[in-house]
């Protein structure tokens, strides 16, 4: 799905990732693009309109939802990261409430105006997705498999709806997150330009970085994508 002339919201659009996406969607021609920030800012363009939105906080998801009456694209970019070591059953607590929970609340929200425009979902996730980080953010890993899962039932649950549903796995990336890391990274303007050449090429999983994309190929044909397509197809209820 091309970008031009659609409308697009950005979650956790105030840095980084979620930054380069909502000028990125820009660049290539989007009509609106819906930046939401726990603390938003005001954009020069003025086809951005800044956002309060809280992920966790349903209350503002709803004025979100109630504010944006039709939506192309939603791209769930907000998220956490900590390090831990998994004694703190607090810490993953707190990446499930906002990487899992947090993108599954602001999707049921606005899923109904994509489905309305046969639009897109993108969820921003991690490598990490598909194998931790153990001695460094078990948590975060954790929080973001349970989220690639959720992207997977939900791509099945809606694709007879028209809708499509993106997993995007990066590696490092130079972000807030990430930096006094002294490993490389992808810049987020790189990671950005990726992910929407992904969703144009209608990729289910977009590995948007250099070490992220020797992944890509062998995924497509992987047991687990395979296993994937193979359970997507059991109808519901049946015994």
């Amino acid at each position: 799905m091309a970008i031009a002339g659609k409308a697009v919201l950005v979650t956790g659009a105030n840095r980084g990732i979620g930054q380069a996406l909502a000028a990125e969607a820009l660049a290539r021609g989007a009509k609106r693009v819906y930046a939401g920030a726990r603390e938003p800012v005001a954009h020069p363009d003025d086809r951005v309109t800044s956002l309060r939105l809280d992920i966790t906080d349903t209350a503002q998801i709803q004025a979100a939802a109630n504010q944006i009456e039709s939506l192309d694209m939603l791209i769930n970019n907000a998220g956490v990261m900590l390090r831990d070591d998994l004694t703190d059953p607090a810490v993953l607590e707190h990446h499930l409430a906002v990487n899992l929970l947090g993108t599954h609340a602001v999707t049921q929200a606005f899923l109904p105006a994509v489905t309305r425009s046969r639009g897109a979902v993108v969820n921003v996730l991690s490598l990490n997705a598909l194998a931790p980080l153990p001695l460094l953010m078990p948590s975060y890993s954790v929080s973001k498999a349970a989220a690639f899962s959720l992207t997977q039932s939900l791509r099945a649950l809606v694709a007879g709806q028209g809708v499509r549903v993106h997993a995007v796995l990066p590696g490092p990336v130079d972000t807030d997150m990430t930096r006094g890391s002294d490993i490389p990274m992808a810049s987020p303007e790189s990671v950005a330009a990726a992910v929407f050449d992904g969703i144009d090429n209608g990729d289910e999983e977009i590995f948007p970085d250099p070490a992220s994309a020797p992944i890509a190929a062998r995924w497509r044909d992987s047991i687990g994508k395979q296993l994937e397509r193979q359970l997507a197809q059991v109808a519901l209820g049946s015994s």
